[in-house]
């Protein structure tokens, strides 16, 4: 990550939501680096999480508490100063928000408009807010890739939280003159991602424990895949734009442009973990879920200079080094 242009950020204070995710885990040691002082809304302590593990935590200040919780917000953003917000927490799998709706949408849509309303209530302190959505967001489209003049338009849970959330974001720019940048990023994967149910992590595990990995759809479902240290500097370079002029409540597409079915990334996976020998399971089980999406990243590249450093089989090769040292398997 060293080699992507960041800016100094000494002397901001950054408040990250959701820090312990898997990017969150990413982009606390690339702003550390960069000099920020970070402070990390964290609801449960995790000893498992890459934050935790790879000691970073350490040097940050933790906040202990809820999205949905306004005093908690306050506390995180009055308290230490926050100049600069990057809103990653949320309820991240479609399959708990299919089961769980109530679940999804008061950490998705209420902890978002609340931490808005903390910041616009602080917009002396708060300069600049990342807001973490998603390709879900668009919801079903019958014309791909999507581009950002299309609209929100989810249906299922997890989609429309996204849908709601980016809307608010949208509102708080336009109406209260908060400077906001809503990131829509592909399926992320990436070193630290504890989510077994997700096809990158869950293959990974399987094919390295020797297992036939399992996949809940038909495994027809196109999707783009994007390494996390990408996402780190999409999320990065949009915060550093958000100082100029024009881009407050703007929509950014981050995606390789380059859409793989869920057989096709299980395949690259088991050829890296040199498993091609599994034949993975096909449940065809999945419900509430977009069958093809994928994103047109030209305004990200032409307005932000963003573009993927790493190509599929590089994030995937470094990926699968991460859980063989994780799960202890043999190299």
């Amino acid at each position: 990550m060293e080699d992507l242009a960041v800016t100094d950020w000494s002397g901001r204070r950054v408040l990250i939501t959701g820090a312990t995710g898997l990017v969150g885990s990413w982009l606390v040691p690339r702003l550390l680096r960069a000099g920020a002082s970070v402070v990390a809304l964290i609801r449960d302590a995790d000893p498992q999480s890459e934050l935790v593990r790879s000691g970073a935590i350490a040097r940050c200040t933790v906040v202990s508490g809820r999205l949905e919780a306004t005093e908690d917000l306050e506390r995180a953003v009055v308290d230490h100063e926050t100049d600069t917000v990057f809103h990653l927490g949320a309820q991240t799998l479609v399959g708990a928000a299919f089961r769980s709706p109530l679940a999804t949408f008061e950490s998705n849509i209420r902890g978002t408009y609340q931490l808005l309303e903390v910041c616009r209530r602080h917009a002396d302190l708060v300069r600049r807010i990342v807001v973490a959505s998603s390709d879900k967001a668009y919801g079903e489209a019958r014309v791909l890739p999507y581009t950002e003049e299309m609209p929100a338009n989810g249906r299922h849970p997890y989609d429309v939280s996204k849908s709601c959330a980016d809307l608010l974001a949208q509102t708080y720019a336009k109406t209260y003159g908060l400077r906001v940048g809503i990131a829509r990023c592909g399926n992320i994967f990436g070193g630290g991602d504890l989510n077994w149910s997700r096809i990158v992590p869950g293959t990974i595990r399987s094919a390295l424990e020797g297992r036939a990995p399992v996949i809940r759809s038909d495994g027809l479902y196109t999707r783009d895949y994007l390494y996390v240290a990408d996402v780190v500097h999409a999320y990065i370079a949009l915060a550093q734009k958000l100082d100029g002029e024009g881009l407050s409540g703007g929509v950014f597409n981050f995606g390789p442009g380059t859409p793989l079915s869920v057989l096709q990334i299980a395949s690259q996976i088991l050829k890296i973990v040199g498993r091609e020998d599994l034949t993975p399971v096909i449940l065809d089980q999945a419900r509430a879920e977009i069958r093809n999406q994928y994103l047109d990243s030209s305004k990200a590249a032409r307005v932000l200079g963003w573009a993927p450093a790493h190509t599929l089989a590089d994030g995937l090769a470094s990926t699968v080094a991460w859980y063989r040292t994780f799960l202890g398997a043999a190299g």
